[in-house]
Protein backbone atom coordinates (compact mmCIF):
# COMPACT_ATOMS: atom_id res chain seq x y z
CA UNK A 1 0.00 0.00 0.00
CA UNK A 2 2.40 2.21 1.36
CA UNK A 3 4.83 2.33 -2.11
CA UNK A 4 1.60 2.92 -4.22
CA UNK A 5 1.08 6.01 -1.83
CA UNK A 6 4.60 7.31 -2.10
CA UNK A 7 4.55 6.78 -5.92
CA UNK A 8 1.72 8.74 -6.94
CA UNK A 9 3.34 11.48 -4.32
CA UNK A 10 6.53 10.63 -6.51
CA UNK A 11 4.63 11.54 -8.90
CA UNK A 12 3.12 14.87 -7.96
CA UNK A 13 6.71 16.01 -6.47
CA UNK A 14 7.45 16.16 -9.91
CA UNK A 15 4.94 17.60 -11.60
CA UNK A 16 5.28 20.15 -9.03
CA UNK A 17 8.59 20.89 -9.87
CA UNK A 18 7.92 20.87 -13.51
CA UNK A 19 5.29 23.85 -12.22
CA UNK A 20 8.59 25.69 -10.08
CA UNK A 21 10.40 25.99 -12.83
CA UNK A 22 8.28 26.67 -15.27
CA UNK A 23 7.12 29.72 -12.85
CA UNK A 24 10.90 30.87 -13.00
CA UNK A 25 10.82 30.58 -16.70
CA UNK A 26 7.77 33.20 -17.10
CA UNK A 27 4.32 33.83 -16.05
CA UNK A 28 2.98 32.75 -19.42
CA UNK A 29 4.47 29.19 -18.67
CA UNK A 30 3.11 28.56 -15.66
CA UNK A 31 -0.23 30.10 -16.91
CA UNK A 32 0.26 27.47 -19.45
CA UNK A 33 1.43 24.55 -18.24
CA UNK A 34 -1.99 23.69 -16.02
CA UNK A 35 -4.86 23.47 -18.46
CA UNK A 36 -2.78 22.50 -21.15
CA UNK A 37 -1.64 19.49 -19.29
CA UNK A 38 -5.14 18.78 -17.66
CA UNK A 39 -6.35 19.09 -21.09
CA UNK A 40 -4.19 16.36 -22.07
CA UNK A 41 -4.98 14.25 -19.05
CA UNK A 42 -8.46 14.12 -20.78
CA UNK A 43 -7.36 12.59 -23.47
CA UNK A 44 -4.74 10.22 -22.08
CA UNK A 45 -6.22 9.84 -18.74
CA UNK A 46 -9.45 7.99 -20.46
CA UNK A 47 -6.77 5.30 -22.45
CA UNK A 48 -4.50 5.23 -19.35
CA UNK A 49 -7.31 4.27 -17.21
CA UNK A 50 -8.87 1.69 -19.53
CA UNK A 51 -5.10 -0.01 -19.98
CA UNK A 52 -4.79 0.33 -15.68
CA UNK A 53 -8.23 -1.95 -15.55
CA UNK A 54 -5.98 -4.76 -16.81
CA UNK A 55 -4.38 -4.48 -13.50
CA UNK A 56 -7.73 -5.45 -12.09
CA UNK A 57 -8.34 -8.39 -13.88
CA UNK A 58 -4.40 -9.34 -13.50
CA UNK A 59 -5.86 -8.92 -9.19
CA UNK A 60 -9.00 -10.78 -9.27
CA UNK A 61 -6.84 -13.61 -11.44
CA UNK A 62 -4.06 -13.54 -8.53
CA UNK A 63 -6.88 -13.75 -6.10
CA UNK A 64 -8.17 -16.92 -7.76
CA UNK A 65 -5.02 -18.65 -8.35
CA UNK A 66 -4.67 -18.70 -12.10
CA UNK A 67 -1.37 -17.87 -13.17
CA UNK A 68 -2.37 -18.11 -16.80
CA UNK A 69 -5.11 -15.36 -16.32
CA UNK A 70 -3.00 -13.11 -14.71
CA UNK A 71 -0.33 -13.52 -17.88
CA UNK A 72 -2.95 -12.82 -20.41
CA UNK A 73 -4.27 -9.82 -18.35
CA UNK A 74 -0.75 -8.04 -18.71
CA UNK A 75 -0.93 -8.94 -22.84
CA UNK A 76 -4.26 -7.75 -23.17
CA UNK A 77 -3.57 -4.17 -21.68
CA UNK A 78 -0.33 -4.44 -23.46
CA UNK A 79 -2.68 -4.46 -26.99
CA UNK A 80 -5.18 -1.73 -25.66
CA UNK A 81 -1.70 0.39 -24.45
CA UNK A 82 -0.22 0.08 -28.13
CA UNK A 83 -3.38 1.41 -29.90
CA UNK A 84 -4.02 3.85 -27.18
CA UNK A 85 -0.86 5.31 -27.77
CA UNK A 86 -1.78 5.42 -31.81
CA UNK A 87 -5.33 7.05 -31.33
CA UNK A 88 -4.12 9.47 -28.62
CA UNK A 89 -1.38 11.39 -31.44
CA UNK A 90 -4.12 10.93 -33.68
CA UNK A 91 -5.83 13.18 -31.85
CA UNK A 92 -3.42 15.83 -30.99
CA UNK A 93 -4.71 18.03 -34.36
CA UNK A 94 -8.14 18.41 -32.92
CA UNK A 95 -6.82 18.85 -29.18
CA UNK A 96 -4.87 21.83 -30.11
CA UNK A 97 -7.81 23.77 -31.47
CA UNK A 98 -9.24 23.54 -28.26
CA UNK A 99 -5.75 24.89 -27.04
CA UNK A 100 -6.47 27.45 -28.89
CA UNK A 101 -9.54 29.17 -27.11
CA UNK A 102 -8.23 28.50 -23.43
CA UNK A 103 -7.09 32.00 -22.83
CA UNK A 104 -7.06 35.63 -24.19
CA UNK A 105 -3.56 35.89 -24.08
CA UNK A 106 -1.88 35.01 -27.49
CA UNK A 107 1.14 34.16 -25.85
CA UNK A 108 -0.57 31.98 -23.31
CA UNK A 109 -1.76 30.50 -26.04
CA UNK A 110 1.16 29.52 -27.73
CA UNK A 111 2.90 27.98 -25.33
CA UNK A 112 0.21 25.61 -24.05
CA UNK A 113 -0.11 24.15 -28.18
CA UNK A 114 3.56 23.50 -27.49
CA UNK A 115 3.65 21.67 -24.51
CA UNK A 116 0.23 20.06 -25.34
CA UNK A 117 1.81 18.56 -28.10
CA UNK A 118 4.65 17.15 -27.02
CA UNK A 119 3.03 15.72 -23.91
CA UNK A 120 0.18 13.92 -26.07
CA UNK A 121 2.68 12.15 -28.14
CA UNK A 122 4.47 10.32 -25.21
CA UNK A 123 0.89 9.18 -24.33
CA UNK A 124 2.27 5.57 -25.51
CA UNK A 125 4.58 5.61 -23.30
CA UNK A 126 2.28 6.30 -20.57
CA UNK A 127 -0.28 4.05 -21.21
CA UNK A 128 2.97 0.49 -21.99
CA UNK A 129 4.20 1.92 -18.37
CA UNK A 130 0.87 1.56 -16.96
CA UNK A 131 -0.15 -1.48 -18.25
CA UNK A 132 3.68 -2.88 -17.20
CA UNK A 133 3.00 -1.42 -13.82
CA UNK A 134 -0.42 -2.99 -13.47
CA UNK A 135 1.13 -6.47 -14.11
CA UNK A 136 3.17 -6.13 -11.20
CA UNK A 137 0.59 -3.80 -8.74
CA UNK A 138 -2.30 -6.39 -10.05
CA UNK A 139 -0.15 -9.39 -7.65
CA UNK A 140 0.87 -7.05 -4.90
CA UNK A 141 4.12 -6.42 -6.05
CA UNK A 142 4.34 -2.76 -5.70
CA UNK A 143 8.11 -1.79 -4.71
CA UNK A 144 9.39 -2.41 -8.23
CA UNK A 145 7.00 0.05 -9.68
CA UNK A 146 7.52 2.68 -6.96
CA UNK A 147 11.45 2.36 -7.29
CA UNK A 148 11.46 2.96 -11.39
CA UNK A 149 8.85 5.75 -10.85
CA UNK A 150 10.96 7.23 -8.47
CA UNK A 151 14.39 7.05 -10.96
CA UNK A 152 12.06 8.10 -14.02
CA UNK A 153 10.67 10.76 -12.11
CA UNK A 154 14.67 11.98 -10.40
CA UNK A 155 15.64 12.05 -14.43
CA UNK A 156 12.96 14.12 -15.18
CA UNK A 157 13.82 16.20 -12.60
CA UNK A 158 17.34 16.96 -13.88
CA UNK A 159 16.59 17.55 -17.63
CA UNK A 160 13.91 20.16 -16.32
CA UNK A 161 16.06 23.35 -15.41
CA UNK A 162 18.45 21.93 -18.37
CA UNK A 163 16.08 22.02 -21.45
CA UNK A 164 14.20 25.06 -19.96
CA UNK A 165 16.79 27.39 -19.09
CA UNK A 166 19.35 25.79 -21.49
CA UNK A 167 22.08 24.87 -19.13
CA UNK A 168 25.24 22.66 -19.88
CA UNK A 169 25.27 23.77 -23.56
CA UNK A 170 21.88 22.64 -24.15
CA UNK A 171 19.42 24.98 -25.93
CA UNK A 172 16.94 27.24 -23.69
CA UNK A 173 13.71 25.63 -25.00
CA UNK A 174 11.41 27.02 -22.36
CA UNK A 175 7.71 25.13 -21.64
CA UNK A 176 8.76 23.21 -24.48
CA UNK A 177 12.00 21.74 -22.44
CA UNK A 178 9.57 20.73 -19.69
CA UNK A 179 7.67 18.74 -21.84
CA UNK A 180 10.49 17.24 -23.65
CA UNK A 181 11.86 15.91 -20.51
CA UNK A 182 8.61 14.44 -18.90
CA UNK A 183 8.14 12.09 -22.01
CA UNK A 184 11.69 10.96 -21.98
CA UNK A 185 11.27 9.71 -18.71
CA UNK A 186 8.18 8.08 -19.44
CA UNK A 187 9.81 5.58 -22.26
CA UNK A 188 12.49 5.08 -19.69
CA UNK A 189 10.25 4.09 -16.91
CA UNK A 190 8.39 1.98 -19.44
CA UNK A 191 10.90 0.25 -20.78
CA UNK A 192 12.46 -0.49 -17.47
CA UNK A 193 9.19 -1.97 -16.33
CA UNK A 194 8.36 -4.00 -19.67
CA UNK A 195 11.87 -5.52 -19.33
CA UNK A 196 10.80 -6.57 -15.42
CA UNK A 197 7.48 -8.02 -16.78
CA UNK A 198 8.79 -9.80 -19.64
CA UNK A 199 11.52 -11.16 -17.61
CA UNK A 200 8.54 -11.91 -15.11
CA UNK A 201 6.54 -13.89 -17.50
CA UNK A 202 9.32 -16.09 -18.68
CA UNK A 203 9.17 -17.24 -15.27
CA UNK A 204 5.92 -18.61 -15.46
CA UNK A 205 4.31 -21.76 -16.86
CA UNK A 206 3.66 -22.12 -20.85
CA UNK A 207 -0.25 -22.49 -21.45
CA UNK A 208 -2.90 -20.57 -23.22
CA UNK A 209 -0.72 -17.40 -22.35
CA UNK A 210 1.89 -17.89 -24.34
CA UNK A 211 0.23 -17.67 -27.41
CA UNK A 212 -0.14 -14.16 -27.89
CA UNK A 213 -3.10 -13.72 -30.31
CA UNK A 214 -5.40 -16.68 -29.70
CA UNK A 215 -9.10 -16.19 -29.44
CA UNK A 216 -8.54 -16.40 -25.80
CA UNK A 217 -6.44 -13.22 -25.18
CA UNK A 218 -8.82 -11.21 -27.91
CA UNK A 219 -11.96 -12.47 -25.13
CA UNK A 220 -10.09 -10.96 -22.19
CA UNK A 221 -9.19 -7.83 -24.30
CA UNK A 222 -13.21 -7.54 -24.90
CA UNK A 223 -13.76 -7.72 -21.23
CA UNK A 224 -11.00 -5.44 -20.54
CA UNK A 225 -12.95 -2.92 -22.59
CA UNK A 226 -15.95 -3.34 -21.31
CA UNK A 227 -15.49 -2.67 -18.04
CA UNK A 228 -12.61 -0.59 -18.40
CA UNK A 229 -14.18 1.87 -20.78
CA UNK A 230 -16.74 2.96 -17.88
CA UNK A 231 -13.66 3.58 -15.51
CA UNK A 232 -11.73 5.09 -18.39
CA UNK A 233 -14.83 7.79 -19.05
CA UNK A 234 -14.92 8.25 -15.48
CA UNK A 235 -11.23 9.65 -15.40
CA UNK A 236 -11.79 11.71 -18.53
CA UNK A 237 -14.88 13.18 -17.79
CA UNK A 238 -13.99 13.60 -13.93
CA UNK A 239 -10.96 15.48 -15.53
CA UNK A 240 -13.23 17.21 -18.35
CA UNK A 241 -14.79 18.62 -15.50
CA UNK A 242 -11.84 20.20 -14.00
CA UNK A 243 -10.21 21.36 -17.24
CA UNK A 244 -13.68 23.66 -17.80
CA UNK A 245 -13.46 24.88 -14.24
CA UNK A 246 -9.82 25.61 -14.91
CA UNK A 247 -11.06 27.36 -18.46
CA UNK A 248 -13.58 29.71 -16.27
CA UNK A 249 -11.06 30.31 -13.45
CA UNK A 250 -8.86 32.13 -16.41
CA UNK A 251 -11.06 34.50 -17.05
CA UNK A 252 -10.75 35.93 -13.48
CA UNK A 253 -7.21 37.73 -14.23
CA UNK A 254 -4.39 36.85 -14.39
CA UNK A 255 -2.76 37.34 -11.21
CA UNK A 256 -5.89 35.60 -10.06
CA UNK A 257 -5.31 32.29 -12.66
CA UNK A 258 -1.95 32.30 -11.88
CA UNK A 259 -2.64 31.84 -7.78
CA UNK A 260 -5.26 29.55 -8.65
CA UNK A 261 -2.72 27.41 -10.66
CA UNK A 262 0.16 27.83 -8.26
CA UNK A 263 -2.79 26.39 -5.61
CA UNK A 264 -3.94 23.26 -7.94
CA UNK A 265 -0.38 22.16 -8.21
CA UNK A 266 -0.30 22.00 -4.32
CA UNK A 267 -3.69 20.18 -4.21
CA UNK A 268 -2.44 17.47 -6.44
CA UNK A 269 0.43 17.40 -4.19
CA UNK A 270 -2.06 16.22 -1.44
CA UNK A 271 -4.49 14.16 -3.05
CA UNK A 272 -1.50 12.42 -5.45
CA UNK A 273 -0.75 10.26 -2.73
CA UNK A 274 -4.65 8.98 -2.08
CA UNK A 275 -4.50 7.79 -6.04
CA UNK A 276 -1.89 5.13 -4.50
CA UNK A 277 -4.33 4.23 -1.55
CA UNK A 278 -7.16 3.79 -3.81
CA UNK A 279 -4.89 1.71 -6.55
CA UNK A 280 -4.18 -0.47 -3.21
CA UNK A 281 -7.82 -0.46 -2.11
CA UNK A 282 -8.69 -1.37 -6.32
CA UNK A 283 -6.14 -4.17 -6.25
CA UNK A 284 -7.17 -5.52 -2.66
CA UNK A 285 -10.64 -5.55 -2.98
CA UNK A 286 -10.03 -7.18 -6.70
CA UNK A 287 -8.08 -10.20 -5.32
CA UNK A 288 -10.58 -11.00 -2.56
CA UNK A 289 -13.45 -10.76 -4.61
CA UNK A 290 -10.84 -13.03 -6.95
CA UNK A 291 -11.20 -15.57 -3.98
CA UNK A 292 -15.20 -15.03 -3.61
CA UNK A 293 -14.36 -13.17 0.19
CA UNK A 294 -16.40 -10.02 0.23
CA UNK A 295 -15.81 -9.42 3.79
CA UNK A 296 -12.29 -9.47 3.08
CA UNK A 297 -12.91 -6.78 0.42
CA UNK A 298 -14.92 -4.20 3.15
CA UNK A 299 -11.97 -4.95 5.66
CA UNK A 300 -9.82 -4.20 3.05
CA UNK A 301 -11.31 -1.12 2.04
CA UNK A 302 -11.99 0.19 6.39
CA UNK A 303 -8.43 -0.39 6.38
CA UNK A 304 -7.25 1.54 3.56
CA UNK A 305 -9.63 4.74 4.29
CA UNK A 306 -8.06 4.81 7.87
CA UNK A 307 -4.73 5.43 6.69
CA UNK A 308 -5.43 7.38 3.30
CA UNK A 309 -7.43 10.48 5.41
CA UNK A 310 -4.91 10.10 7.92
CA UNK A 311 -2.26 10.60 5.31
CA UNK A 312 -4.29 13.69 3.95
CA UNK A 313 -5.61 15.25 7.22
CA UNK A 314 -1.57 15.75 8.17
CA UNK A 315 -0.80 17.09 4.48
CA UNK A 316 -3.39 19.25 5.03
CA UNK A 317 -2.61 20.98 8.22
CA UNK A 318 0.79 21.22 6.73
CA UNK A 319 -0.13 23.16 3.65
CA UNK A 320 -1.97 25.42 5.75
CA UNK A 321 0.52 26.30 7.95
CA UNK A 322 3.24 26.20 5.70
CA UNK A 323 0.98 28.26 2.91
CA UNK A 324 3.43 31.21 2.08
CA UNK A 325 6.90 29.23 1.74
CA UNK A 326 4.82 26.87 -0.57
CA UNK A 327 3.47 29.62 -2.74
CA UNK A 328 6.81 31.57 -2.25
CA UNK A 329 8.23 29.05 -5.47
CA UNK A 330 5.63 30.61 -7.65
CA UNK A 331 5.28 34.36 -6.89
CA UNK A 332 6.28 36.68 -9.12
CA UNK A 333 9.30 39.45 -7.82
CA UNK A 334 7.21 42.52 -7.88
CA UNK A 335 6.41 42.84 -4.31
CA UNK A 336 2.72 44.29 -4.77
CA UNK A 337 1.53 41.95 -7.27
CA UNK A 338 2.95 38.90 -4.62
CA UNK A 339 1.36 39.98 -1.56
CA UNK A 340 -2.04 39.93 -3.64
CA UNK A 341 -0.68 36.54 -4.59
CA UNK A 342 0.15 35.90 -1.06
CA UNK A 343 -3.65 37.18 -0.09
CA UNK A 344 -5.45 35.35 -2.41
CA UNK A 345 -3.39 32.10 -1.96
CA UNK A 346 -3.98 31.57 1.64
CA UNK A 347 -8.36 31.42 1.04
CA UNK A 348 -7.31 28.62 -1.84
CA UNK A 349 -5.38 27.03 0.48
CA UNK A 350 -8.03 26.84 3.46
CA UNK A 351 -10.97 26.30 0.96
CA UNK A 352 -8.45 23.44 -0.59
CA UNK A 353 -7.89 21.78 2.68
CA UNK A 354 -11.16 21.63 3.55
CA UNK A 355 -12.51 19.25 1.31
CA UNK A 356 -9.30 17.37 1.02
CA UNK A 357 -10.85 15.10 3.10
CA UNK A 358 -14.11 14.06 1.29
CA UNK A 359 -12.04 13.90 -1.60
CA UNK A 360 -9.61 11.71 0.04
CA UNK A 361 -12.63 9.42 0.97
CA UNK A 362 -14.39 9.58 -2.40
CA UNK A 363 -11.36 8.68 -4.36
CA UNK A 364 -10.54 5.63 -2.23
CA UNK A 365 -14.37 4.30 -2.28
CA UNK A 366 -14.18 4.78 -6.05
CA UNK A 367 -11.25 2.47 -6.60
CA UNK A 368 -12.91 0.00 -4.66
CA UNK A 369 -16.52 -0.11 -6.17
CA UNK A 370 -14.20 -0.20 -9.55
CA UNK A 371 -11.67 -3.21 -8.02
CA UNK A 372 -14.99 -4.85 -7.81
CA UNK A 373 -16.31 -4.13 -11.36
CA UNK A 374 -18.75 -1.50 -10.44
CA UNK A 375 -17.36 0.75 -12.69
CA UNK A 376 -20.94 1.74 -14.39
CA UNK A 377 -21.76 2.95 -11.28
CA UNK A 378 -18.68 5.16 -10.94
CA UNK A 379 -19.17 6.44 -13.89
CA UNK A 380 -22.65 7.90 -14.04
CA UNK A 381 -22.49 8.82 -10.44
CA UNK A 382 -19.42 11.45 -11.52
CA UNK A 383 -21.28 12.75 -14.56
CA UNK A 384 -24.66 13.36 -12.21
CA UNK A 385 -22.82 15.12 -9.69
CA UNK A 386 -20.29 17.25 -11.77
CA UNK A 387 -22.48 17.89 -14.73
CA UNK A 388 -25.68 18.36 -13.18
CA UNK A 389 -24.64 20.28 -10.15
CA UNK A 390 -21.28 21.78 -10.04
CA UNK A 391 -20.96 22.86 -13.13
CA UNK A 392 -24.21 24.62 -13.05
CA UNK A 393 -22.97 25.81 -9.98
CA UNK A 394 -20.10 27.25 -11.71
CA UNK A 395 -21.73 29.22 -14.24
CA UNK A 396 -23.97 30.70 -11.97
CA UNK A 397 -21.35 32.35 -9.61
CA UNK A 398 -19.28 33.04 -12.59
CA UNK A 399 -22.29 35.10 -14.07
CA UNK A 400 -23.16 36.82 -10.31
CA UNK A 401 -19.97 36.64 -8.76
CA UNK A 402 -16.96 35.69 -10.57
CA UNK A 403 -14.63 35.50 -7.96
CA UNK A 404 -11.67 32.83 -7.21
CA UNK A 405 -12.78 32.42 -3.66
CA UNK A 406 -16.39 31.97 -4.89
CA UNK A 407 -15.71 29.33 -7.86
CA UNK A 408 -13.45 27.25 -5.69
CA UNK A 409 -16.34 27.19 -2.99
CA UNK A 410 -18.28 25.37 -5.47
CA UNK A 411 -15.93 22.76 -5.13
CA UNK A 412 -16.31 22.17 -1.83
CA UNK A 413 -20.21 21.18 -2.15
CA UNK A 414 -19.11 19.07 -4.65
CA UNK A 415 -16.74 16.84 -3.50
CA UNK A 416 -19.00 16.40 -0.34
CA UNK A 417 -22.25 15.42 -2.72
CA UNK A 418 -19.89 12.91 -4.93
CA UNK A 419 -18.26 11.59 -1.65
CA UNK A 420 -21.48 10.78 -0.31
CA UNK A 421 -22.96 9.59 -3.04
CA UNK A 422 -20.19 6.62 -3.47
CA UNK A 423 -20.18 5.85 0.39
CA UNK A 424 -23.77 5.10 -0.08
CA UNK A 425 -23.57 2.83 -3.14
CA UNK A 426 -20.66 0.95 -1.54
CA UNK A 427 -22.85 0.21 1.79
CA UNK A 428 -25.68 -0.72 0.06
CA UNK A 429 -23.39 -3.64 -1.12
CA UNK A 430 -24.50 -4.57 -5.06
CA UNK A 431 -21.00 -4.53 -5.71
CA UNK A 432 -20.67 -8.13 -4.01
CA UNK A 433 -22.97 -9.56 -7.06
CA UNK A 434 -20.12 -8.67 -10.06
CA UNK A 435 -18.18 -11.33 -11.43
CA UNK A 436 -15.28 -10.55 -13.59
CA UNK A 437 -13.51 -13.64 -13.87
Amino acid sequence: MWPLALGMLNNALLQFADRAFLAKDSMASLEAALPASMLAFVVTGFFQSIVAYSGTFVAQYHGAGSVDGVARSYRAGRLIALASGVLAAALVPVALMIVSSMSANPEVVARARVYYAIISFGAVAVCGQMAAASFFTGQGKTRLVFWVNVAGNVFNVIMDPILIFGLCGAPRLGIAGAGIATVAAAFLQWAVLEICARKELAKKPRGAASVCCDASLWQLVARVLRFGIPSGAYSVLNILSFTIFVFVTGLVGDVEFAVSNACFSVNWLLIAPVEGFAIGASTLVAQAQGKGDSAAARQALRRTLVLALAFVGILSIGAVLLYRPILAMFAPADAAVAEKFYSLGFVLVVLMATWQMFDAADVVVAGALKGAGDTKFVMWWMVAAAFGFWLPQVWLVKVFHNTMPALWGTMVVYVITICAGEIIRWRRGKWQTIKLV
